[in-house]
């Protein structure tokens, strides 16, 4: 299906995706939302967040992208499902192609978000799901008094482990540096746990199991020591990497492969009106 030019087509619905699909919708642009994979985000895997302005409680993470939804659409924002395979933007308008739908735009709003980086062990790929895990909301249930292990020393890894606290037993932190980098109140909390375990400079080398995770190989990663741990459960909790292969060879990428930001003003032309609107990105 091929449609008329779209003035703003926005590629991801995560918070950054919805709050610009707020914003042109109230330009009164019309934006059209493509809301891939993983409509919502990474926020749609998160409990409790509470560093989002106006809740002074918090709010859970499906809650407000809900809330973020339902506000870009009453501002007249259209939300469709899909997943873009393709962007050319060698010629304007641009093209983009879904797998059930071509669209042209004369202006793209890049909101992709990330996915989760992996450890990168053959191990940890065949026990995916069978222990191994980069999601807490999704999977801690079924870890339900066991012990399990989480890796990373970010935000990220300390709110999984915290949140896992729920149903295992105890969960030890691995981390790969003798210091955490997330923030100190989330840090604070982890110390203070009666469930949380921490080791500091250890990596994991293999995952061990059957049908599903029963220990670890782990790694000193100062003194090369190796030593294993008995563990029931794998979350893996190392970062995101950024979802901009689409955009490869077309647009300046760092060497982490996020976009490189420039500040582009742009003209659209509007048949419906006589004056040249001028929007900045």
């Amino acid at each position: 299906m091929s449609e008329s030019p779209r003035n703003v087509v926005i590629i991801g619905s995560g918070p950054a995706g919805l709050t610009a699909a707020v914003y042109s919708a109230r330009a009164n642009l019309h934006p059209l939302v493509i809301e891939g994979l993983e409509a919502g985000g990474q926020l749609m895997m998160t409990t409790d967040v509470e560093n989002f302005p106006g809740f002074r409680d918090g709010i859970m993470g499906p809650d407000l992208m809900g809330a973020m939804r339902e506000q870009a659409q009453r501002f007249g924002a259209e939300i469709r499902q899909g997943n873009v395979t393709t962007v050319k933007l060698s010629s304007s308008p641009f093209e983009i192609l879904t797998d059930e739908m071509r669209l042209l735009a004369r202006t793209i709003i890049i909101a992709t978000g990330a996915s989760a980086r992996l450890l990168g062990l053959p191990s940890e790929r065949a026990l995916m799901g069978h222990g191994v895990s980069t999601c807490a909301t999704c999977d801690g249930f079924f870890f339900r008094d066991r012990e399990i292990a989480v890796v990373g020393g970010g935000d990220t890894a300390l709110e999984e482990a915290l949140f896992l606290t729920r149903f295992a037993s105890k969960v030890t932190m691995l981390v790969r540096r003798e210091a955490f980098r997330g923030s100190k109140i989330m840090q604070d909390r982890a110390f203070a746990h009666p469930k949380v375990e921490i080791r500091w400079n250890t990596e994991v080398t293999d995952v061990r199991g059957d049908m599903t995770v029963n220990e670890l190989a782990l790694r000193d990663t100062v003194t090369g020591e190796e030593s294993t741990l008995a563990v029931q459960g794998l979350f893996v909790a190392i970062g995101y990497k950024p979802n901009t292969d689409l955009f490869a060879g077309q647009l300046d990428l760092d060497a982490r492969g996020y976009c490189v930001a420039e500040h582009v003003r742009c003209a659209l032309d509007y048949e419906s009106v006589r004056v040249r609107n001028r929007i900045e990105l």
